[in-house]
Order: structure tokens, then sequence, then C-alpha cells
């Protein structure tokens, strides 16, 4: 069995411009963004705004699992 993430994200720099990405694994080869949001100043700003909606995400993720195993 994989054992690699489903949700992840990716920061990026784009003419001074920080952007964050929340992608999700579809299938093996195809990779879904999302959220995304740019206009970061820094990318310690990026990372921390990718780090908090992943939180967010997996969260929901969790109650909706726990939901339906009930």
């Amino acid at each position: 069995m994989a054992t690699g993430k489903k949700f992840d994200y990716r920061v990026s720099e784009s003419n001074g411009s920080w952007s964050a990405e929340i992608t999700r694994r579809a299938s093996a080869r195809k990779t879904v963004t999302s959220k995304v949001q740019d206009g970061f100043a820094s990318e310690a700003e990026a990372k921390q705004w990718a780090e908090s909606e992943l939180k967010a995400i997996l969260e929901n993720v969790r109650t909706r699992q726990e939901a339906k195993k009930q």
C-alpha cells in the first residue's frame, strides 16, 4: 500500500510576490489544487497560511470520516 500524503501544500515566488496552494492527490498521476492564495510579502507568511489552511482541511476530513462511521 502507498504511504504518500493525500494533502500537501506548495509555496512559490513570482515577481517578488509569494503564493501558496493546497494540493490533493486525486490519483497516482493527477494532483488537484484545492485552495490558492497569493500576494504574500514573504515566504514565511505564505507558509504560515498554507499550514493553517491544511490543518483546517484535515480536521474537516477527519470529522466527516468519523460521522460516516456512526
